[in-house]
């Protein structure tokens, strides 16, 4: 995300744990949200308190904040709480009590007050604590932004679409060789992935964003942001083709439908083949894929993943292969020795990409070796 955020113009960027810290002007949040592929949230810091350890510290910084800048008396709200603290019993706690020092600002000066709607807010609030430290900050996204707009059809186990352009970024894909998911399922890694290589906005599917229903929403702004996203749009090279394989025709169809939705039926093929049947295509062609790992699809893992690995080395020479894996015991049947693990995590399941480096010829051999 941070190398995404640089490339928008972004300032003073700063990795931290599962998140990345950067400046930005109210364009440059409208921008965000419109373009970045590896994000679920853009979150506005407001305000930020040092000491907050008991009820009334909370109670005092949240109401010492000038609420009618953002809020209307009319308007609903939404708080949420993340991070951690010892010093709340639970975080339902932590969100009333903010919500009582926001209301009772606005019936003090016009005896009415915001309501709360959880599901369909005019502003998302986020306390953000690590340990005494609170953050008070904005949600400028309203629904993660991995709701994309153009997945109308999944399947049992999809996997989510920032996870997919992340896998994407990771393996250094870019769109100057061919991809092959084959096992593509819905089809998200493959347009995640048309998308990344030819920069097109991740939010030109989606329609709505917590910025909307802002007192400073600036319409005008907003469409210039998207206008000029829209520019940066670029065609893949000649030839280049992504390719899903899956031997479910429902998936193929729930695929072929996603893609649609997505406006790239040019540049993705999707094909109903049984992986294990198939053979290295003739140009080159990077594998990026997420078998299934009898966490909601019931398998025999051995047998599955002995049998990926089987495919890969006799089939798939002189290939790269990236799998995104979720059951980390199944990674010692694939029977092959990956050149590069990463850690990730598919929601709360621990995962590994792994890449594997398929060569032809005598250098397959130290790569295509049993562990």
């Amino acid at each position: 995300m941070a190398q995404e955020l640089l490339e928008l113009g972004a300032r003073n960027i700063r990795k931290a744990n599962r998140a990345v810290y950067f400046e930005g002007d109210l364009g440059f949040v409208y921008k965000a949200n419109y373009n970045l592929h590896t994000a679920l949230r853009v979150l506005m810091e407001i305000a930020t308190s040092n000491r907050i350890y008991k009820a009334e510290h909370l109670y005092k910084a949240v109401k010492n904040i000038n609420w009618e800048t953002y809020l209307n008396v009319d308007d609903k709200l939404r708080i949420d709480v993340t991070g951690q603290t010892k010093f709340f019993k639970n975080t339902r706690f932590i969100a009333l009590k903010a919500k009582d020092a926001i209301v009772d600002q606005f019936k003090e000066k016009y005896q009415k007050r915001p309501d709360i709607d959880l599901k369909n807010p005019d502003l998302r609030i986020v306390l953000h604590f690590q340990d005494q430290k609170m953050q008070i900050l904005l949600d400028s996204s309203g629904n993660s932004l991995h709701k994309r707009g153009y997945r109308s059809q999944t399947n049992i186990a999809p996997l989510n679409e920032v996870l997919s352009a992340g896998i994407v970024a990771l393996s250094g894909w870019d769109g100057k060789n061919n991809l092959l998911d084959p096992m593509c399922g819905s089809g998200t890694i493959l347009i995640e992935a048309a998308m990344w290589a030819m920069k097109i906005p991740a939010g030109i599917n989606r329609e709505n964003y917590g910025f909307q229903k802002w007192k400073n929403y600036d319409k005008d702004l907003f469409e210039i942001i998207r206008e000029s996203s829209f520019k940066r749009i670029r065609e893949l090279p000649d030839g280049i083709k992504l390719i899903g394989y899956d031997k479910v025709p429902s998936a193929v169809a729930k695929a072929v439908q996603n893609v649609e939705n997505a406006g790239l039926e040019e540049f993705i093929k999707i094909k109903q083949v049984d992986f294990f049947k198939t053979r290295r295509p003739q140009a080159p062609t990077t594998l990026l894929f997420n078998p299934p790992y009898n966490e909601r699809l019931s398998i025999d893992v051995q047998a599955f993943y002995s049998q990926i690995g089987d495919t890969l080395k006799h089939n798939y020479p002189g290939t790269e292969a990236w799998m995104l894996v979720g059951n980390l015991q199944a990674l010692k049947f694939v029977g092959l020795r990956p050149s590069k693990k990463i850690k990730l995590f598919n929601g709360k399941i621990e995962s590994r990409l792994v890449k594997y480096e398929l060569y032809q010829g005598s250098r397959q051999s130290r790569f295509a070796r049993s562990e």
